[in-house]
């Protein structure tokens, strides 16, 4: 059997892995990231939009800092965030947009003097300082007081990604690519690393670590529509979820993301709107007004995804071979604008529906985009039953999003995350021990049994037949907005898939370069992960960021302020336990996000943390000595300096 062994294994070659990489090799230790596929292709770079950090260079973005940008992300994740961890990433986001600029990012930047923008659908005139002039610049997003989102046009994730794997490659951290981690190494209490398969040989190697780390992404291509990569299946999830040790975080909580292009589900940047674009029904009507008077189409994606979807419910949508649709127009943006800020959606466009964005509006509607839950860990992200094991990105539950991401939030969050946790993972490979060859060995026959098992079956099901029946289940009955009936069924079905998945056949007998084997090997991974969605959705009867109930419409702070943990019993079922919110511990207590009606059903303690709050601001002017005193939080000590700004002091 052949033997890897390695300090930190990361699995996942994207923004989050990378960024935790280069963290353990800059600390010496012997680092090695595993792909399914060369970094560079990795879905960071679909990211478009930008990166929200609270630099306060632009005009717009004046009196911005860490406070704000800590509000903003906890109101838009409906109080179901981590307030602790939410503060850890709003201190580090600066830092890490300036990293990002030395190793090459080329954001865009502030030009002083006047320009023009659109803003709530009117012309105006933006006038930037002169002594702002050439400091990194932002735009407006969903959800936010500021403009934060910094960018670089509407390529940011491309051009991110290019610099963090640029400079892993200045690091000499090698990337072992079209490699598959198909099973955890481990002994109940410690994770010792992965059993890797390769994927043109087919052949089975056991990687030994002293940290593991999953960043594989999201688990998007659950459902049949989804603006994720094809990579996104969820089997980083899979794999630790199906060791009994490791639970997923808040798997009901998924992202519609508004402005996707119909039919192909491509996303268009949320920068659209942010410069100024507005959505249309099939009247040409601006209808996000009516529902949203003060953020209109800026409201944050769960609310806007959901009010797009009553929109075409009324009739107001675009009828199509392919369902209804709205439109999204940004040809008010001007040419010039768009071919220099908004060129990739304008490629798309071009591309995939054949129309100039400049003169014609865009078919969109809401599509599958972002999985806020994932794998659960505590604030240095490590699951807390399976030590070794870390997560980080959007593989992980760590948990900044709550039930609803803020726009930019994402792209910031595998950067900042993997920044911080990676300073963990380095800590954690200098105290825990390698891992034994006869673990691995153990490990990788029992991954070689299974496969051989696969291989010498005649009769069965199919994957590619199971894969579609869960893609119709969780787009169907696991959508924007859910019902107990529906996720009933869904839970039921999904149980039933689990069961066959355990007879599948393989007519293509190859161990090596096999897709139909590849297929075989995920479906059970992806089920299993689908289930734990949809029943925990089915459990939690209130409505909470995109976790939308129509039977139980108002969000209760009283009975689900709390995380849902989905463990994988030894009985080849889910196992739901949650974990208490504690409403004492936060600096900001539960209160109205701003959207629609405030029919939040309160929390007992909400009145007695405000009155607690209250007073400690009343007792400390500095804002950086009441942010102590409320909610203290901790940091590697690298990153716990104040971050500067233009005119501010302290």
């Amino acid at each position: 059997m052949k033997t890897i062994y390695t300090d930190a294994l990361v699995i996942g070659g994207g923004l989050a892995g990378l960024r935790v990489a280069i963290a353990c090799k800059e600390r010496g230790l012997d680092t090695l990231v595993l792909s399914l596929i060369p970094a560079k292709r990795s879905h960071s770079a679909a990211a478009q939009g930008g990166m929200q950090a609270s630099l306060a260079n632009s005009i717009k973005g004046e009196g911005d800092n860490e406070d704000v940008h800590f509000h903003d992300t906890v109101k838009g994740s409906d109080w179901g965030c981590d307030q602790n961890v939410a503060r850890m990433f709003a201190q580090v986001a600066p830092k890490a947009v300036r990293q990002a600029a030395a190793w090459g990012v080329p954001w865009s930047r502030v030009n002083k003097g006047d320009r023009t923008a659109i803003v709530n659908a009117e012309e105006v005139t933006i006038t930037e300082p002169a002594e702002a002039h050439g400091l990194i610049t932002a735009r407006d997003f969903g959800g936010t007081k500021k403009w934060r989102t910094c960018y670089t046009a509407d390529g940011t994730g491309h051009s991110m990604l290019y610099a963090m794997d640029n400079k892993a490659i200045s690091l000499g951290i090698p990337v072992h690519e079209r490699k598959e981690a198909i099973a955890l190494i481990e002994d109940g209490e410690r994770c010792h690393g992965a059993v890797v398969r390769d994927l043109i040989t087919g052949e089975l190697v056991a990687y030994l670590a002293r940290t593991t780390t999953i960043a594989t992404g999201g688990y998007g291509r659950l459902w049949s529509v989804s603006t994720n990569a094809i990579i996104c299946e969820g089997t980083g999830q899979g794999i630790a979820l199906e060791t009994g040790k490791v639970a997923l975080g808040n798997p009901e909580a998924i992202q519609f993301h508004p402005t996707a292009i119909v039919p192909v589900g491509i996303l268009t940047t949320e920068g659209c709107r942010g410069d100024g674009g507005l959505l249309r029904d099939k009247d040409g009507y601006r209808f996000m007004p009516d529902y949203e008077p003060e953020k209109k189409e800026l409201a944050s994606r769960d609310v806007v995804s959901r009010r797009m979807t009553e929109h075409m419910r009324k009739g107001k949508g675009v009828d199509s071979p392919y369902g209804p649709h709205l439109w999204l127009d940004i040809t008010l943006l001007g040419r010039e604008h768009i071919e220099k800020n908004l060129r990739e959606v304008q490629e798309i466009c071009q591309y995939f529906l054949g129309i100039d964005p400049a003169e014609e509006w865009i078919p969109v509607r809401p599509t599958q985009h972002y999985s806020m839950g994932g794998i659960r860990t505590n604030e240095q992200g490590e699951a807390p039953h399976l030590k070794g094991l870390f997560s980080v990105g959007e593989a992980a539950c760590w948990d900044m999003h709550g039930f609803n991401r803020l726009g930019g939030n994402s792209l910031a969050e595998t950067v900042v995350a993997g920044m911080i946790v990676g300073e963990y993972v380095a800590d954690a490979c200098q105290s825990y021990p390698m891992g034994s060859h006869a673990l691995g060995e153990q490990a990788v026959s029992a991954q070689n049994q299974q496969i051989d098992a696969l291989l010498a079956g005649e009769e069965g099901e199919s994957p590619f037949a199971l894969r579609e029946h869960m893609e119709a289940i969780m787009m169907d009955k696991v959508g924007i907005f859910r019902s107990g009936d529906e996720l009933a069924k869904a839970v039921s079905e999904l149980r039933e898939l689990v069961r066959r998945s355990d007879n599948l056949v393989v007519m293509n007998k190859k161990r090596h370069a096999n897709p139909e084997l590849v297929a075989a090997i995920r479906i059970k991974k992806m089920l299993k992960v689908a289930l734990s969605v949809a029943l925990a959705a089915e459990a939690r009867t209130e409505s909470r960021g995109a976790h939308s109930r129509e039977d139980y419409p108002q969000r209760n702070d009283r009975d689900w302020l709390k995380r849902s943990l989905v463990f994988w019993g030894e009985d080849n079922q889910p196992r739901l336990e949650y974990e208490d919110l504690d409403v004492m511990a936060m600096e900001l207590p539960p209160g109205y996000r701003g959207y629609g009606e405030n029919n939040a059903i309160p929390h007992p303690d909400t009145d007695k943390r405000e009155a607690e709050v209250a007073a400690i601001a009343a007792r400390f002017e500095d804002r950086h000595q009441r942010q102590q005193q409320t909610m203290d939080y901790q940091l590697p000590e690298k990153f716990m300096p104040k971050n500067q700004r233009r005119g501010e002091l302290s």
